[in-house]
């Protein structure tokens, strides 16, 4: 449960770090605005920062495999969630619900994260699994960090 408040303390403050600070370094991991794209790239370096705190408390002997594959699953998990409210319920036009929403998808996200990867851990994974882990991650990282400095003209980018 640690880990899944850690990842969304992590996330608020990725959230803001850039708006409150201007900070040209921190791009790459904060939100610079409100689109899609930005929330499930706070969510990617949120649960990455997390779990790299994570892993100088664990004595998990598969500790990271499972975890990075958690890492590019939980932005997605996070958009998948997001909708559902609008699906079901509509548009309500009130910040305060949209805040408590956004607080609970993003806890649930967490919640969603640790149990796949605990459970993940305990499967030994065959190298070919690991690669597509690995590459998988790698083109997280230059999704988020590319797309942070040049955005293309598509909705997803934009905000909303």
């Amino acid at each position: 449960m640690w880990k899944v408040l850690l990842f969304l303390a992590i996330y608020v403050v990725l959230h803001f770090g850039y708006e409150l600070t201007q900070l040209e370094f921190l791009r790459p991991f904060c939100g610079t605005d409100e689109s899609v794209f930005e929330h499930l790239k706070i969510g990617f370096w949120a649960y990455f920062f997390s779990t790299f705190i994570e892993f100088f408390a664990s004595k998990s002997v598969r500790f990271w495999f499972p975890r990075l594959l958690s890492n590019v699953l939980v932005p997605w998990a996070i958009l998948l969630i997001w909708y559902m409210f609008p699906l079901f319920v509509g548009h309500t036009g009130s910040p305060v619900v949209e805040i408590v929403w956004a607080f609970v998808v993003v806890f649930v996200t967490g919640l969603l994260g640790v149990a796949f990867e605990r459970d993940l851990e305990k499967i030994p994974l065959r190298s070919r699994v690991k690669t597509i882990i690995l590459l998988l991650f790698a083109l997280s990282v230059v999704f988020y960090v590319g797309f942070s400095f040049s955005k293309p003209e598509v909705d997803f980018f934009k905000v909303p």
